[in-house]
């Protein structure tokens, strides 16, 4: 039979135990609920664990140990280092991932994370489709998870009905986007032709440390954006723009942008509107509380959480892009 989703748990529960079979207790019979939500049968599903046994104390605690112990290769789990004498465990997975050959591999929870992408840390990467050596991961919280914390039930919802879009095919499909970097007053000026003046519409963001912008990004378009610096860490005085007037020139421009009849949308842009008009005396015409992603988000769906990457991982299909920088953050705050 062909399974277009496997379905990939933490260990067997004291049900699971007794039938030999996993997502058989209550959280099995939320995640059938959840899936039903979204169009897919648990039965056309492959299911299974990353251990398929239930662990002596009811937890993985009770098979780790120490670092000269563990299994080669792997990451450390949130509860210690597994016992290399587990191995033969994840082989079986592995050999079921071969055999089954999923188009989208569901991991419900830390370990199944933790194994199959390499990060156990499931707040911070669940919702994405990630591309991996056993194929195309979606990771979400565990059913069992959502039963001790019920808030988390439309997270997991909303995950497989991206899971139902995503079983289709077995690659990662994501949008191609053109972000221009370290322009010049030129650029600018190139950008502003080609691409904002014929759009309708704008999404703006201001990032700022202290009092002061250290950039804005203009997107025009899904697939379109030019990212204007002002601080440049590198250069003497800190400054992007060579001299004063070099930089004046660019904050006319920028006046000039944004008194332009066109709509402004962007994540918490209330926030960047003040900051503009309060720092740098910028008005922002065009700007209505509708084209305030967050605010829109929080109207849809008052109980969630408000974050950018977690307004990412629900509507669009990206990397968690936020745990790929290296440096400090000169973000605001967007929560």
């Amino acid at each position: 039979m062909l399974h277009k989703i496997m379905i990939v748990g933490e260990a067997w529960s004291k049900d699971d135990e007794s039938n030999h079979l996993p997502f058989t207790g209550a959280a099995g019979w939320l995640l059938k609920q959840v899936l039903s939500q979204n169009g897919i049968d648990i039965k056309d599903c492959y299911l299974t664990n990353v251990f398929n046994f239930r662990p002596p104390s009811g937890t993985l605690k009770s098979l780790v140990g120490d670092k000269k112990q563990a299994i080669p290769g792997l990451p450390k789990h949130s509860e210690g280092w597994i016992r290399n004498e587990f191995a033969p465990e994840l082989d079986r997975l592995k050999h079921e991932i071969r055999i089954v050959k999923p188009n989208l591999i569901l991991a419900l929870g830390g370990t199944a994370s933790w194994f199959l992408v390499g990060d156990g840390r499931i707040s911070k990467i669940r919702g994405s489709t990630l591309r991996t050596q056993y194929g195309k991961v979606l990771p979400s919280y565990h059913p069992a998870a959502v039963l001790r914390e019920y808030s988390l039930r439309p997270i997991l919802t909303m995950d497989c009905g991206k899971a139902a879009r995503e079983q289709e095919f077995p690659d990662v499909r994501r949008l191609r986007r053109y972000i221009h970097i370290d322009p010049s007053w030129s650029d600018i000026q190139d950008f502003y032709r080609s691409y904002i003046a014929p759009s309708p519409v704008i999404s703006t963001d201001v990032e700022t440390i202290g009092n002061q912008i250290t950039c804005i990004g203009l997107a025009p378009s899904h697939d379109r954006a030019l990212v204007i610096p002002f601080y440049d860490p590198t250069k003497p005085g800190g400054n992007y723009w060579p001299d004063l007037e070099s930089e004046v020139r660019v904050w006319k421009f920028l006046k000039r942008l944004f008194a332009e009849p066109r709509a402004n949308v962007g994540q918490n842009f209330l926030y960047d509107a003040r900051f503009l008009w309060r720092s740098y005396g910028i008005p922002v015409h065009g700007m209505v509380e509708g084209d305030d992603t967050m605010l829109m988000h929080h109207a849809l769906q008052p109980e969630l959480q408000k974050g950018l990457a977690f307004l990412g991982s629900i509507y669009c299909n990206e990397e968690p892009w936020k745990l790929e920088r290296k440096s400090k953050t000169l973000k605001k705050e967007d929560d």
